[in-house]
């Protein structure tokens, strides 16, 4: 196998584990933690946010925003020319909606929440802690899965090319 198709396939498969990521964490991780009381959300919301840096995880994110760029390189001696503006096409989506999202929106809001100290928060403090995090964290994670899905549909459609 080709070193530019085993490219293609890690990348497809890396973006395709954070679309997973993303759309898990929109779909059932915030609608879940939503439930709880303001307290109870914001010592959740931290504690995963916590856990969730980890070595594993940013390989996970970071994989695509490599492979992605890379695999378009590898193609651009080789044809069909559409498979060269798709897999671009895919990384400009990765790299834009999901790392760029994640660096200016998500990790800013994160980190003010890994900062405050809720052992010692007042309900007020936590009911405007909550108002001000939630409902913005979550429009710019829905946003991070529906570049990561386009990007993992992108890909995917790349490797159907090539195959062919």
């Amino acid at each position: 196998m080709k070193t530019q198709t085993i490219i293609l396939i890690l990348a497809t498969l890396s973006t395709g584990i954070m679309a997973g990521v993303f759309f898990t964490w929109s779909n059932a991780v915030t609608t879940g933690i939503g439930r709880l009381s303001d307290v109870e959300y914001l010592k959740s919301f931290q504690a995963m946010n916590r856990t969730i840096l980890n070595p594993a995880f940013f390989l996970a994110l970071f994989g695509p925003a490599v492979l992605l760029p890379l695999a378009s390189f590898l193609q651009l001696k080789l044809q069909p020319q559409k498979l060269i503006w798709m897999l671009l096409a895919a990384s400009l989506l990765y790299l834009m909606g999901v790392i760029v999202i994640t660096i200016v929106g998500n990790v800013p809001m994160n980190t003010i929440l890994d900062k405050t100290a809720l052992q010692d928060i007042s309900l007020e403090d936590a009911k405007t802690l909550r108002n001000s995090f939630e409902n913005k964290w979550n429009s710019l994670n829905w946003i991070r899965t529906y570049c990561a899905i386009g990007a993992f549909l992108l890909a995917i459609i790349s490797c159907i090319t090539l195959s062919n």
